[in-house]
């Protein structure tokens, strides 16, 4: 076997199975493209009609279990659809929650009931379930969550509030990080646990956090009012949510990574476009280096980004060692990549690049919010100076 066929090779060349999917979640998102995602922000509603099509046609759950009606083809194949929804212009950013998080953690940790109830939906794509972790005061120190799990006869109780929870709107469900316990004396961190909450359960309310992002999604508010939780809907054991939810991280980062990067691509191409059609001055601009040159080092940002998302996507679904350690500079690399080419195609469009018809300034947000979120740049860094690089903690 040479090096040039080998398992090494085989993760950074796409497949026939993977371009099969490719093509076929082109061919669909296209038939909606960015009007359709307009026409849903406008009327403030999710995009239900093309979430749906994609779920009856298999390529909402391709990472699940195939047991559980999913395609059982791993984060390679979930993250092929992300970015080429991103790519047509019709992200979907509950993708990055319901099949990527959520379905990654049942798979692992699930109990059978749980798993025939929730994960087998998720598999078909019919099951939409949102991720509610963060909260006001907490910030990115998770162990710093307030909302209350308090056992009752027939299980538990919540109250507390969430903030900036994603697509709730289109969820039937959602996965709740909440505190059960008192906080360790020692390290003052409270035990956590992970719930399934029906989104229309007595006792939640939510409200929409108005957004500068031009999109189909929401950002929402929740408020926890006593919500009484069954007991089987406890995932895993009491006190091991943070543990379990971090198996869903992986893929969340991922997830962000290759919407980021299908976004970048549709910039490079529109810039791309425009600079081989728009001529001053006797000459196609895109022959001036001032024009060809700030492209062409984003082109190579937006590449690297994408190496490092297939090296993450490898490493997870052969459950490698340093699959963290790759998804989180897959994520880094991927936001980083993707403002740089959403803003040299504005500039490249000169004074056309705010004008609304030409849809990039809507790309814009999409991109900047993830050097925000899911977990900031800044905790990135964090993160790899002290695993990577075994620098003292900094926080």
């Amino acid at each position: 076997m040479s090096l040039a066929t080998g398992p090494a090779a085989d993760a950074f060349v796409p497949s026939d199975e993977e371009q099969r999917i490719r093509e076929t979640v082109a061919t669909i998102a296209n038939r909606y493209g960015r009007a359709y995602m307009q026409r849903c922000s406008e009327e403030e509603r999710p995009p239900v009609e093309l979430w749906d099509e994609l779920g009856a046609a298999g390529y909402l759950g391709v990472n699940i279990p195939a047991e559980y009606d999913g395609g059982g083809l791993g984060m390679t194949a979930l993250a092929a659809v992300g970015e080429e929804l991103a790519f047509a212009g019709t992200p979907l950013l509950l993708i990055l929650v319901s099949p990527a998080i959520a379905g990654s953690v049942l798979a692992r940790h699930g109990s059978p009931e749980q798993r025939e109830r929730w994960l087998r939906g998720i598999g078909r794509g019919d099951l939409r379930m949102a991720f509610a972790i963060t909260e006001p005061d907490a910030g990115t120190n998770t162990h710093n969550l307030a909302m209350q799990a308090t056992r009752t006869d027939g299980g538990w109780r919540l109250r507390g509030t969430k903030v900036f929870i994603s697509g709730v709107e289109m969820a039937h469900a959602l996965f709740v990080v909440a505190r059960t316990g008192e906080r360790d004396a020692t390290t003052g961190y409270g035990r956590l646990s992970l719930f399934i909450v029906d989104v229309d359960a007595p006792g939640l309310q939510r409200t929409v956090i108005p957004t500068a992002t031009r999109g189909a999604d929401r950002q929402w508010q929740l408020f926890f009012d006593d919500v009484e939780v069954p007991a089987d809907r406890l995932v895993g054991n009491e006190g091991e949510g943070l543990r379990l939810v971090f198996d869903g991280l992986n893929p969340e980062r991922i997830m962000t990574a290759v919407q980021c990067t299908g976004i970048a691509r549709q910039a490079l191409d529109k810039a791309s476009a425009y600079a081989r059609e728009r001529v001053v001055w006797n000459a196609p601009i895109g022959s001036h280096q001032g024009v060809s040159h700030p492209l062409a080092e984003a082109k190579i940002e937006l590449e690297l980004a994408r190496t490092m998302t297939r090296k993450a996507c490898a490493l997870y679904d052969a459950a490698a060692k340093g699959a963290g350690e790759a998804a989180n500079m897959a994520k880094f690399a991927a936001a980083e990549a993707g403002v740089k080419c959403v803003d040299r195609a504005i500039q490249a469009h000169g004074g056309n690049g705010v004008a609304l018809e030409y849809g990039l300034a809507d790309l814009w947000w999409g991109v900047r919010t993830a050097k925000i979120a899911p977990v900031s740049r800044e905790m990135i860094l964090n993160y790899v100076a002290e695993h990577s690089l075994r620098l003292p903690r900094s926080y």
